[in-house]
């Protein structure tokens, strides 16, 4: 990976642990990091303590607490990775989130930066994992609920509850606080989804298969309930669903998926997501997104902008659609050198979790509440900035029209410019690899078509909300496979005349090394919109069903990409792809659809095709500009503002 994320990765191993926090220097104030609560207490660990919940299940907690009389703020971590995997011993100048090596589940916050000054932190087996009684269920809102009254009422708490933690123990934060528990007194849900069926399973109808079997594993579940599969159909309506999944190539020509149909309790999860390819009650009767809008107590949100996936949407929905008024919210978009996300233990902007839990936990006025809502990193020029609105104001939304010759353009297409076509090739082995840079292996070109803007004659930030709108044809064939029944290779026919479109934005340097900012997704038979939830630069599509598209039928696509921050710098290129499958084989790496596909796509000037990107005007608080001194914070020394 190029430019700042190349350096951070490799400046991280190098500084120490007080030098990655998060500081602000603040305008006519002393630094906050003076007038937040300081370590001060010796830590004192009480394991397997047992706490009834109202059904009379019991579940084993860890609570590490200060070595001191007195009552301090609670802080609750809640997920299905357990308590034990949070107090295993990790790197020292922590490491990557790693879902190979297991290290991806610690994720509940640093119980030794937070107790030594001044706070509770209890971390629980849900029912069902590790010691805990009870039969393990993906809800975790009425236990959440239980375990934060039991807290307020302990003498070692002075009755006012916060969460910790990220991505599983953030999803778990909105649905506890969606119960009303009336110790919680604020939360801090960073880098969690909102949307089961969009965030996780499925991005753009597209199953997100690897995350979602790694996901499954690492959870010490000792006691499962019963899978929801033999009460959704009949035995009947179940076996017909297995036999057209069986016959769908794209279940097929994947060993594992195809397995799952034959034996469901080797992957249940996995199994009934297969049930379920559209978006319906099974997604969002889990999601926390339906009661978004009855939560109003005091809110820290935000994510990564590279956190497309599964983090990043979910921290914007909550943020769109919280009901937490917006003068108690904080919401802060971080850099990572990492495509899987912040590091373990997480703890990058725990300095920050501090400062707004001395606020709401304390009462201890640090001055955070008086700032701007939004503070984000952006990348590029590699700056802090506050910001009181997002989108921005100032944004000027243009859009990039797909041109004929590659190029995106500023200009209208006119009539009569041709088409790019791509073959998708289903058989492809795309590049191995966590993130977009750290190749393990060599891989097959993945066919895509480019669009590219510049080199740039000077800088340009984008910073929002962008989307895609383009009119393609599509037709489907079948696909050579080698088949053990036969001596000849035999054709497997597509279900129906569909495709997948991936999308990614890059930050092409000088010297050609790229860099991805914005990513998309879209099943084609999923291009129904949702007129009345739609914006310009957020289609919604439904996902509620698959419609049929004739060969050769030209259809106008729209897809978000999420939302990104970049400044593209002087000489640099902003480029679109446009391909059908992944290119890497990562952590999110989705089923590839099994037939080769010929897409065709127009951009004429009776049907347009372009890039919607929100501009930020050069000189809005150093837009474009890298030679102003940045605000802060920064945790890495070379990027602080001089004192």
């Amino acid at each position: 990976m190029c430019g700042f994320y190349c350096y951070l990765c490799c400046r991280i191993k190098e500084v120490s642990r007080k030098t990655r926090l998060i500081g602000v220097v603040m305008s006519g104030k002393n630094d906050w990091h003076d007038l937040v609560s300081q370590p001060e207490y010796e830590m004192v660990l009480e394991e397997d303590v047992w706490v009834n919940m109202r059904d009379g299940v019991r579940l084993c907690v860890d609570i590490y607490r200060p070595k001191a009389e007195g009552k301090f703020p609670g802080l609750l971590s809640l997920s299905a990775y357990g308590k034990a995997a949070q107090k295993v011993p990790t790197n020292p100048v922590f490491q990557t989130s790693d879902y190979i090596i297991g290290s991806g589940g610690h994720e509940c916050g640093e119980q030794n930066y937070f107790v030594p000054r001044g706070y509770v932190h209890v971390i629980p087996d849900v029912r069902g994992v590790g010691r805990s009684e009870g039969e393990f269920t993906a809800d975790l809102s009425q236990d959440g609920h239980d375990l934060i009254q039991w807290m307020g009422e302990e003498d070692w708490c002075n009755g006012n509850v916060g969460m910790m933690g990220m991505s599983a123990f953030a999803i778990s934060q909105f649905k506890v606080a969606a119960e009303h528990p009336s110790h919680l007194k604020a939360f801090a849900p960073f880098e969690g989804l909102t949307d089961w069926y969009r965030h996780h399973y499925y991005h753009g109808g597209i199953l997100n298969y690897l995350f979602t079997n790694s996901f499954a594993r690492l959870h010490p579940i000792r006691r499962h309930g019963k899978p929801a599969y033999p009460s959704l159909f009949s035995e009947d309506e179940l076996r017909a669903k297995v036999e057209e999944l069986q016959k769908n190539p794209d279940i097929l020509c994947l060993p594992y998926l195809y397995m799952a149909t034959e034996a469901p309790e080797m992957n249940p999860v996995v199994f009934e997501l297969m049930l379920h390819p559209h978006d319906c009650d099974y997604y969002q009767k889990q999601s926390p997104h339906a009661k978004l809008g009855s939560i109003e107590i005091p809110a820290l949100l935000g994510s990564r902008w590279n956190g497309a996936p599964i983090h990043l949407p979910g921290a914007i929905d909550a943020l769109e659609n919280l009901g937490t008024p917006r003068d108690d919210m904080k919401f802060i978009m971080a850099p990572s050198d990492h495509y899987g996300g912040m590091d373990r233990p997480f703890h990058e902007i725990q300095d920050i979790v501090l400062r707004f839990y001395d606020h709401w936990l304390k009462g201890n006025d640090t001055g955070m509440m008086d700032e701007p809502t939004f503070l984000f990193f952006i990348p590029g020029i590699n700056t802090w900035r506050q910001e009181s609105e997002f989108p921005l104001a100032e944004t000027k939304w243009k859009k990039f029209y797909l041109r004929e010759d590659a190029k995106l353009s500023l200009d209208a297409p006119q009539s009569g410019e041709q088409p790019q076509i791509f073959e998708s090739n289903p058989w492809a082995n795309p590049m191995e690899g966590f993130g977009r840079a750290d190749i393990l292996a060599k891989a097959d070109p993945v066919p895509k078509v480019i669009y590219e803007y510049g080199p740039l004659a000077e800088n340009m930030e984008i910073t929002g909300p962008l989307a895609l709108y383009w009119n393609a044809a599509i037709e489907s064939r079948g696909v050579l496979t080698n088949n053990p029944r036969s001596p000849e290779p035999t054709v497997l026919e597509p279900v129906s005349n569909d495709t997948d479109w991936y999308l990614e934005i890059y930050d092409i340097d000088v010297d050609g090394a790229e860099r991805c900012v914005a990513e998309g997704w879209l099943k084609a038979s999923h291009y129904e919109l949702d007129e009345a939830k739609s914006k310009p630069y957020h289609p919604h599509h439904p996902h509620t069903r698959s419609l049929p598209i004739e060969p050769g039928e030209v259809i106008l696509y729209a897809s978000d990409l999420r939302v990104m921050s970049n400044v593209f710098l002087m000489g640099h290129k902003i480029r679109l792809e446009i391909s059908a499958q992944d290119q890497v084989r990562a952590l999110w790496f989705h089923v590839p659809h099994m037939a080769h596909v010929t897409h065709t796509i127009f951009s004429t000037a009776e049907k347009p095709s372009y890039l919607l990107l929100p501009v930020i005007p050069k000189g809005h608080q150093g837009a474009g500009e890298p030679d102003v001194l940045p605000l802060g914070p920064f945790r890495i020394p070379k990027f602080r503002r001089p004192d």
